[in-house]
């Protein structure tokens, strides 16, 4: 499979891999280059306050503070 960049700068990910790969549109990327020429996307995966709950469960609360930074 081929893609041609345009002149906008834009690539159009090819139907095969958008579905093998169950892309949406609206996904965000991190866009990483690296040596020879290849781009790498990572998709950035958004958190809702919801899928936090919980996410410092356990952790140790008794550690020393500083006075000014008491509660």
């Amino acid at each position: 499979m081929t893609t041609t960049l345009s002149p906008k700068f834009q690539i159009v990910i090819p139907r095969e891999v958008r579905g093998f790969l169950k892309l949406k549109p609206g996904i965000k990327y991190t866009v990483m280059p690296e040596l020879n020429g290849v781009i790498k996307l990572y998709p950035i995966k958004t958190k809702t306050m919801k899928d936090l709950f919980g996410i410092a469960k356990g952790i140790n609360t008794d550690i020393e503070r500083e006075p000014d930074r008491e509660l």
